[in-house]
């Protein structure tokens, strides 16, 4: 593996600017987002619900809305087509991981990927309906225009329910191993919250209820197995479903535990990109836990904080863009590079910290 590019250090507008137009390209026709670059042979030229709720993000800020409803759009056509599996599932409750929604697609065709591997991720479909919930509320664009796409959120909503999702067994984030994660509970949570707003959307009370008692009783744990998880970032943000003591608990654990100098581990013991023959003693550093640290203390008025996270990120940034993570003490990143998640939390953290800065239309980009 190649080592970091080294560059000038660039302006916080220029270096938006570029990271912009890295996330823009792995962008395809039909608006969905690969992961990872469209040439990339890991896989990661696919499309995944999760990675395209994260990768808008960096679009709404810059106010680039036409973006953002190109990728809803294409979304909820993809529900749309699989709308018989959904109903399938609303009708009987899955019993087997391919009767679930699956979490990756072909990005032109819409079509699943049938590989047996940790396709149940509850969370991906609480991310979907928190975006559209917020951005009906906020009025900044439509994203519901058809009663097709009406119809299709409201299945959402009851396939949550047949579900079960507040004690699911699911994958979670990582697409890992079966078990209840909070992560992926706060995500329904947050989700069933923001789209029972919208009028045209019947989201039953006790649903959403039942989450919220279910995830009292996870915290601060993100489930049986693990104590602390980078994924219960989420909690705090986007999704906003911890109380300020929940709060404290995430971020202390997880910059205690995981934080390292390139990037934050996902969790203890790790193995995925694990550098060291017996796959466990060091884990791979992810760039956008750097991010998503910044973005959290930025909004809550921890500026000093924040840019000191943001150093650490100019600092392992690479010329071909973010990436998804470094090997455990190294200079070395792996192929997943840029990682469009990461493309877009650097973006945000970048804007948030310079808002004053950031009110010009990004028309050059």
């Amino acid at each position: 593996m190649a080592k970091k590019s080294v560059k000038p250090r660039l302006s916080y507008r220029k270096l938006i600017n570029q990271h912009l137009n890295i996330l823009k390209s792995l962008q395809y026709e039909s608006g969905l987002f690969a992961a990872s670059s469209k040439k990339v042979n890991t896989g990661y030229d696919k499309s995944w619900l999760r990675d395209n709720f994260y990768e808008c993000i960096a679009f709404e800020v810059i106010n680039d809305w036409e973006s953002v409803e190109r990728t809803y759009t294409a979304l909820l056509k993809i529900f749309l087509k699989h709308e018989e599996k959904i109903d399938h599932a609303i009708a009987k409750k899955p019993e087997h991981k391919h009767e679930y929604i699956h979490a990756r697609f072909d990005p032109e065709t819409f079509d699943e990927f049938w590989e047996d591997w940790g396709n149940k991720q509850n969370d991906s479909i609480g991310a979907i309906l928190f975006r559209i919930g917020e951005l009906e509320a906020h009025h900044k664009t439509s994203i519901l225009k058809t009663e097709n796409e009406i119809r299709i959120v409201n299945k959402l909503v009851q396939y949550l329910q047949s579900i079960e999702y507040w004690h699911d067994r699911d994958s979670g984030m990582w697409e890992e191993n079966e078990e209840v994660h909070a992560s992926s509970v706060g995500a329904c949570v947050a989700g069933l919250i923001a789209v029972s707003k919208i009028p045209s959307i019947e989201v039953p009370k006790e649903l959403i209820d039942n989450g919220k008692k279910a995830l009292r009783s996870l915290l601060p744990r993100e489930s049986e197995t693990k104590f602390v998880d980078l994924s219960l970032l989420s909690l705090i943000w986007p999704y906003n479903v911890v109380t300020k003591k929940q709060r404290e608990q995430i971020l202390e654990s997880v910059e205690y535990l995981l934080l390292r100098h390139r990037g934050v581990i996902r969790y203890k013991n790790d193995h995925y990109y694990n550098k060291n023959p017996d796959g466990y003693s060091e884990e791979a550093e992810w760039t956008f836990g750097l991010s998503w640290l910044a973005i959290i203390y930025e909004r809550l008025g921890n500026k000093r904080k924040a840019t000191l996270l943001i150093k650490k990120l100019i600092d392992v940034d690479t010329l071909k863009g973010m990436p998804e993570l470094y090997f455990s003490n190294s200079a070395k990143y792996n192929e997943n590079t840029p990682l469009g998640w990461s493309e877009s939390l650097f973006i945000v953290a970048l804007h948030d910290i310079n808002k004053k800065f950031m009110k010009k239309r990004w028309s050059n980009v």
